[in-house]
């Protein structure tokens, strides 16, 4: 008897052929969540999960597997939008997609297949799951998909081995244009529809725009900070007498106040913008582009520096709290006063590099062998072994 199988078809391409591919072995049901819909924040005619829940069930119409939409907007709120606006109004810069799996897609929806009788769920992620045998039991590997443009284990990062053991992710060995042909050789609706850009509950309207409906318009200064402010700072020849104060300057964080630099304009609110960021800033006449170096949202100021290559932009070091660093590989975790060599990125799509992570009595660290740019607190940082991705943390 086959075993059964709840695929998330959220009216994409990805979904749409996982639901095909694993008709071969399971029993397949087809389930679309309804994960926003909040007229007082986003307009319902920008929002396009009416388009997307109806090409789902075509989708499932023309695989023949049944199908059923699941309202999840009420736990979304809570679990998902909340929590951005609390991060954004706090200065951080959170990962929404990343919680959605951990707290919605391979949680909330998890259980929701498993009343349905399933015993297993899936999705269009690009990964690939890996069982392997120890001797108290199996353990699961999360490994990087084949297609490195589309690898999607980053947004997986917060997973663990009870998620990872009922799902499956049967697109990992697939190039995305592999799995475009397939669909247009089924003739699936989905076959030429654009993959979804950012936050899908957003809808036509930015990222700021979205924000300005719940945090208020407050209007403060943009600060310039010249490169010249960090002459005074000499990082030749550094000798540490320990770990700690190696990891401790790798991870330092410039402190500015206003009377480090000059005023260059102003802002409707510190809280609408990240580090790194370059556009929305509204200040002209610059030779080089302007970027965000800092912000501050107590004083409701942003510091900005010229040029990508800006002191201000870079760093090595990581700093995650203990309660926030995640293993997916429970049996790899650092204990106290261990390392490790690895590979870590801080986003999606971004190269890995090589790292070493540290496990210290008050925190723990991520040092990069070269600079990274733009690393704001909220993010996820990844690490991984090879091509398996073995743990997380959200950057303090």
């Amino acid at each position: 008897m086959k075993k059964t199988v709840v695929v998330g078809l959220s009216g994409g391409v990805d979904s749409s052929v996982a639901a095909y591919l694993l008709k071969k072995e399971f029993k397949v049901i087809g389930l679309f969540m309804k994960n926003w819909h909040d007229e007082s924040v986003t307009l319902s005619n920008d929002c396009p999960w009416l388009e997307d829940s109806y090409d789902a069930m075509l989708v499932a119409e023309k695989l023949n597997i049944p199908f059923q939409t699941i309202d999840l907007s009420e736990i979304y709120k809570k679990k998902i939008i909340d929590y951005m606006f609390s991060e954004y109004k706090k200065g951080r810069t959170p990962n929404p997609d990343i919680l959605c799996n951990r707290e919605i897609k391979f949680e909330i929806f998890l259980n929701v297949a498993i009343s349905l009788g399933a015993d297993f769920i899936a999705t269009g992620h690009y990964c690939i799951k890996k069982e392997i045998s120890k001797s108290n039991g199996s353990l699961f590997r999360l490994i990087k998909g084949k297609d490195n443009e589309k690898d999607q284990s980053y947004f997986l990062c917060q997973l663990n081995q009870k998620q990872l053991s009922k799902s499956l992710f049967p697109l990992g060995g697939f190039l995305k244009s592999e799995i475009r042909q397939i669909a247009k050789k089924l003739n699936l609706v989905t076959a030429e529809k654009k993959d979804s850009q950012g936050l899908c509950f957003i809808g036509k309207i930015s990222l700021t725009d979205f924000l300005k409906q719940k945090l208020k318009i407050k209007e403060g200064e943009i600060i310039e900070i010249k490169k010249s402010f960090y002459e005074s700072i000499n990082t030749d020849n550094l000798v540490f007498n320990s770990i700690e104060e190696k990891l401790i300057f790798h991870t330092r964080k410039n402190k500015y106040k206003k009377t480090d630099g000059e005023i260059l304009g102003l802002h409707h609110g510190a809280h609408f913008f990240t580090k790194g960021q370059r556009r929305g800033l509204s200040v002209g006449g610059m030779k080089e582009p302007l970027f965000v170096i800092d912000t501050d949202v107590n004083e409701n100021v942003i510091y900005v520096g010229k040029g990508k290559s800006h002191p201000g932009l870079t760093r090595r070091g990581i700093r995650i709290l203990h309660e926030d660093v995640h293993w997916i590989r429970p049996d790899l975790a650092l204990i106290k006063k261990q390392s490790m060599d690895v590979l870590a990125r801080i986003r999606y799509r971004q190269p890995l590099d090589k790292a070493t992570i540290y496990n210290q009595n008050d925190a723990f660290y991520v040092i990069f062998e070269k600079p990274k740019s733009s690393i704001a607190e909220g993010q996820f940082v990844t690490w991984y072994l090879k091509d398996e991705l073995i743990g997380s943390g959200s950057i303090s």
